[in-house]
């Protein structure tokens, strides 16, 4: 059987400037203002949408980790369903980017460096009744004491990057 030259296409590889688990793999160039405006429009509905729900309630977070209320873990399931069916439809579909470019899965592999990094995030979500999504729309609120919270989290994102690669993974 003999090969078109058109049969193999070649995928383009994409150079990334610090390997990750989760590797960006957007070739379009996008401006730095337009892309800017755009999360922050988006931003700014999820934190409406964020206090509405009064999901950044610490009295609702701590609802939840008591096991007192059903409200966040309604919150959270209906969030995790609704993932699920749009990765669904992105690959049933091939739906592409707004860049009109390939959205691409890549596997996972299980390390226990996610397991203790959840319980750390879990038991810090619980102390403080803030996640990483609230925040800024806890402090849009005027619950500046949240900033403290803020500060931290960088912080720890900053060590997190400095002992990386002496950390199991």
């Amino acid at each position: 059987m003999q090969h078109t030259k058109d049969e193999f296409v070649e995928t383009p590889v994409i150079d990334h400037p610090v390997e990750c688990e989760s590797p960006n793999d957007q070739v379009a160039e996008e401006s730095l203002i337009g892309s800017n405006i755009k999360y922050l429009f988006v931003g700014v509905v999820f934190g409406i949408v964020f206090v509405k729900a009064e999901i950044i309630s610490w009295y609702r977070i701590q609802e939840m980790f008591r096991l007192h209320s059903f409200h966040m873990y309604g919150v959270i399931g209906t969030a995790v369903v609704v993932g699920m069916i749009s990765v669904f439809l992105i690959k049933k579909f091939s739906i592409k980017t707004m860049q009109g470019e390939k959205v691409i899965f890549h596997d996972k592999q299980f390390h226990w460096g996610n397991v203790i990094g959840a319980l750390l995030f879990g038991l810090g979500w619980a102390i403080t009744g803030a996640c990483p999504g609230p925040l800024f729309a806890q402090i849009g609120s005027g619950f500046l004491v949240v900033i403290v919270t803020l500060v931290s989290a960088v912080a720890g994102t900053w060590v997190y990057g400095l002992l990386r690669d002496k950390l199991p993974h």
